[in-house]
């Protein structure tokens, strides 16, 4: 058991954290207030071998089929050009949620032939790039998609290889927002009624698709991984049905991905290992094929991983810039960011832990509220936060496992400019993403009227 005020506790951190003698914090041999003073704040800081070592560990743990990993990146995650060509390196695939994604990820020099490309609704452009991608694969995620994707290749595009995203029906216990396998969600083809076996055959017997096989994602930040089990049966008993009534085998069953990663301390000890993990599904998979004699050839499991991979490895960095006491509560801290730079805490109530990187090895009695700069009273990044006692204006911040859905879901909300992103390694720190200017937020307007347009 942690106690409530003791130092930050390093699992949050990346495995190269370290606390020198002086009670400061690095991280890969950089002093993360060293590196808030060079670069500034907000800042988005990621530890690259993390990321690689996550990447690699997948890939272990998940194998290959025929030279391509059985494992995706999910770049919803966290996405920008290192990130493509960091994935790319590790040897991993790569799912794209929009034509903004692939084309972030193409800059990057990420091989089309690697990506499977997702969404609920995809515009007649992400379709034609979808299409364009020399042996991707493309998630169809309803009728209207199938048909749209047919008149394209009518059209004179090729043919694609083509999974149905299947929504089996099955609680996965974690937030309504990031719970997707239900049967009441706007994602797939249901198992109720027949739907999924009515997409099945139309796609197994259409000239303009090659039915690859079957998807699902149950949902994200999992810890019970009981659910795989049902869901790997449910995939396995369709494809036993396709193949009695078309005599056609699929090749491939994805069973998604939603790993949970710690947030706080109380959590650290309670997360699968991505081993664990592995061979969790696994065996679901083969147990499944077995009973349902999907068997000659048993589909390639695939998975898609992106908060477990890129989660624990980055945090951000904030300063201090008021500190109100509050007479018989906690006193707000407030950072010089907020729900622009990580809007997980107002939409889905995330809980986060904060600390003062250059008193990282100080107890922490002092409970307070951090609370972002917008103006909104529901901008608090952490509520119950444990810090050092006199904390004060300019005061480096961090929150850490931010490396998940901070980035890729920030906003300009009140006209914040979106903060760097820092790769540190080996003692050296490079930015992959400068922080914007006050120019970026004009570069797009028009020029008003009786102005010279720039």
């Amino acid at each position: 058991m942690v106690a409530s005020d003791a130092p930050i506790d390093l699992r949050l951190l990346p495995e190269r954290s370290s606390v020198d003698t002086h009670g400061r914090l690095s991280i890969a041999g950089v002093d993360l207030v060293d590196l808030a003073e060079t670069h500034g704040t907000p800042l988005y800081v990621y530890d690259e071998q993390e990321l690689r070592d996550r990447c690699r560990a997948y890939r272990d743990a998940f194998g290959t089929a025929d030279g391509a990993a059985n494992v995706s990146y999910a770049s919803k995650a966290f996405l920008c050009t290192a990130m493509a060509q960091l994935v790319a390196e590790e040897g991993l695939e790569l799912d794209v949620a929009s034509g903004g994604e692939a084309h972030v990820a193409l800059r990057g020099g990420f091989p089309g032939a690697r990506m499977v490309f997702h969404g609920n609704n995809k515009s007649d452009d992400e379709l034609r790039l979808a299409l364009s991608l020399p042996a991707g694969r493309v998630v169809v995620d309803g009728f209207d998609e199938l048909d749209r994707v047919e008149s394209l290749v009518a059209g004179g595009l090729a043919p694609p290889r083509v999974l149905l995203r299947i929504t089996p029906g099955i609680d996965a216990h974690t937030h309504e927002h990031i719970a997707t396998g239900g049967a009441d969600s706007k994602f797939g083809f249901t198992l109720d009624s027949g739907i999924a076996d009515e997409a099945a055959l139309r796609a197994a017997t259409s000239s303009r698709v090659e039915l690859a096989g079957f998807h699902c994602h149950l949902g994200s930040q999992l810890f019970d991984l009981d659910v795989y089990e049902a869901a790997a049966d449910e995939l396995a008993a369709l494809a036993a049905r396709l193949r009695v009534a078309t005599g056609r085998p699929i090749a491939e069953i994805n069973l998604g991905g939603g790993l949970g990663v710690a947030y706080t301390a109380a959590e650290a000890g309670g997360v699968p290992s991505i081993a664990v993990f592995a061979h969790v599904l696994q065996a679901a998979h083969a147990a499944a094929c077995a009973r349902h004699g999907v068997l000659d050839p048993v589909p390639r499991l695939t998975v898609e991983a992106g908060r477990s991979i890129a989660a624990r490895a980055g945090l951000t960095l904030y300063q201090v810039g008021t500190v109100k006491e509050v007479p018989g509560g906690d006193p707000y801290v407030a950072v010089d960011g907020g729900m622009s730079d990580n809007p997980r805490p107002i939409t889905y109530g995330a809980r986060y832990e904060a600390f003062l990187p250059g008193r990282a090895a100080e107890a922490r009695p002092l409970r307070a509220t951090v609370a972002g700069k917008h103006c909104e009273q529901g901008d608090l990044l952490v509520r119950g936060a444990q810090l050092p006692a006199g904390v004060s204006v300019g005061d480096v911040l961090a929150t850490p496992v931010t490396g998940a859905y901070a980035h890729s879901m920030a906003s300009n909300y009140n006209l914040l400019q979106r903060p760097a992103v820092v790769f540190v390694r080996d003692g050296e720190a490079r930015v992959v993403v400068r922080r914007e200017t006050l120019d970026d937020l004009v570069s797009r307007d028009v020029a008003a009227r009786g102005q010279t347009e720039v």
